[in-house]
């Protein structure tokens, strides 16, 4: 009798221990699949807002300046995320983390104000206006397809931004029409702004693919 009830007694500890072997593995690979699945956040988040930006653009919701403005602060943020990883070995940690999407959560916002307020692009039917449209499209579709960086789409934008400008205060002092000198030197700033475009789309420098 006694060895019966040592059997029994043996039974319910190999449960026991097999069982906690078996909540074990399934706590780890839950939180393998957590770690996994929170990994790709910044990197998918960042692609949503450059695909946002990149429509705006193509849309004339978002202004050369408006797009220069959130280009500088998605640089500010891929800057920080390649420092924060370059400290941790390649990765985030969980305040890291937290901080960036608070920053993208900043941007989000400014992005959709920016596209809803009455500031929209317009270019005309005049061949400065059709040139200028022309650009903006070449940087959307850069922007879209990740051949332009942030950093690279705020510097061009910051370009249009200023001939923009200039364009304005040009019309505004000829009777809302350009001189045949000014229309020279636009385009002579458009060329130079054409030009950059290219180089910076196939520079080989790209909106790369973050870490988890």
């Amino acid at each position: 009798m006694r060895i019966a009830a040592m059997k029994w007694s043996v039974v319910p500890v190999a449960l026991l221990m097999a069982a906690g072997m078996g909540m074990a593995q399934s706590t780890g690979s839950s939180t393998t699949s957590t770690q996994s699945s929170s990994g790709p956040v910044v990197h998918q988040r960042k692609e949503k807002q450059q695909e946002r930006i990149g429509n705006g653009v193509q849309s004339g919701q978002l202004t050369a300046g408006e797009t220069a403005n959130l280009e500088h602060k998605e640089a500010a943020i891929n800057h920080e995320t390649r420092v924060d990883r370059a400290a941790n070995g390649g990765k985030l940690t969980s305040s890291e983390k937290q901080q960036i999407n608070q920053q993208q959560n900043h941007v989000s916002s400014q992005i959709y104000r920016d596209k809803h307020n009455a500031n929209t692009a317009h270019y005309g039917n005049t061949e400065v206006g059709q040139r200028r449209g022309n650009q903006q499209a070449r940087i959307a579709q850069g922007v879209g397809s990740g051949q332009l960086t942030a950093g690279e789409t705020a510097h061009l934008e910051n370009r249009e931004r200023r001939t923009n400008q200039q364009i304005h205060a040009d019309r505004q002092a000829n009777g809302g029409r350009l001189t045949p000198g000014e229309r020279a030197q636009v385009n002579h700033e458009q060329n130079r702004t054409s030009r950059q475009i290219y180089r910076a789309k196939h520079n080989g420098r790209r909106q790369g693919k973050a870490k988890p």
